[in-house]
């Protein structure tokens, strides 16, 4: 048997042994994919990637509860699903450069400072439901974690949008640009994410969108950055693909392309408009 024969086997025995060590509860997963519509939409085949994944993905990463919260299976688990739900075929390679997650009860509050244009040193205050930064750990409001689930909450998920900004922080800049396949290169990436991101921030500007305009696939947070539309659009991807088909076609194409899966082929198609 050749090194690389040799090395396959060690690997699979390595995961075999990390699947029995996290091995989810029946019950606890379907719980989860009850409570996240979204986890439940894929194939047979697919929810049982999942489910692998979701395992080796709990065996790989370590958790921590903030302040009052008390950690639980069901927390960790709702957690881990929707985290590998971006890599689902691009692999949990993906995550190798952090390992921490630490889980807030509800939002926090960070304190911030920029230097402005006149040079000066300028704080401020910013809530927080989650954040992403190089090496980790990754910070979620366990508040905004369930949310994503309830009816009302279409296109809004904070764990995929703080994972889609560890994929595009691993080659150590927050630009939207994610390490991009082969076949995939940075100037077409941009030719379709730039527009995109130009156009919304228009429409942001014009006042077309936000509380007291027309609801749109995409929260008007994605306007603050193009690393922040790229992160949002991911959420919406996953969780509201017909909303963003419907707005952003080609940017949909695009993420599919990326993430090498179409959620649009699995989700209930939304109601006619009346």
């Amino acid at each position: 048997m050749g090194l690389a024969s040799l090395w396959q086997v060690w690997q699979r025995r390595r995961e075999d042994a990390a699947l029995r060590r996290r091995a989810i509860p029946d019950d606890l997963w379907k719980r989860t994919l009850v409570r996240f519509p979204f986890l439940r939409w894929r194939s047979a085949e697919e929810q049982a990637e999942l489910r692998r994944l979701t395992s080796l993905f709990l065996d790989r990463k370590e958790f921590s509860a903030a302040g009052d919260l008390r950690m639980s299976d069901a927390i960790v688990v709702s957690i881990a699903a929707q985290a590998v739900l971006p890599v689902l075929k691009l692999g949990l390679a993906r995550y190798d450069g952090f390992v921490g997650i630490v889980v807030h009860p509800d939002q926090v509050v960070a304190r911030r400072n920029v230097q402005g244009d006149d040079g000066l040193v300028h704080e401020y205050d910013e809530t927080l439901a989650g954040e992403a930064v190089r090496g980790g750990p990754v910070m979620l409001s366990w508040r905004d974690v369930r949310e994503a689930g309830r009816p009302g909450a279409a296109g809004y998920n904070v764990v995929v949008h703080e994972f889609a900004h560890v994929l595009d922080l691993a080659d150590g800049l927050s630009d939207g640009v994610p390490l991009l396949p082969a076949g995939l290169s940075r100037a077409t990436w941009l030719a379709v994410l730039q527009p995109q991101f130009e156009a919304f921030v228009a429409r942001c500007e014009a006042g077309e969108t936000g509380e007291t305009a027309e609801e749109t696939a995409l929260d008007p947070y994605a306007a603050s950055g193009i690393d922040e539309f790229f992160a949002v659009a991911s959420e919406s991807f996953f969780v509201d693909p017909h909303g963003l088909v419907a707005e952003h076609a080609p940017l949909y194409e695009l993420l599919a392309r990326f993430y090498e899966q179409d959620p649009r082929a699995y989700a209930p198609a939304p109601p006619p408009a009346r």
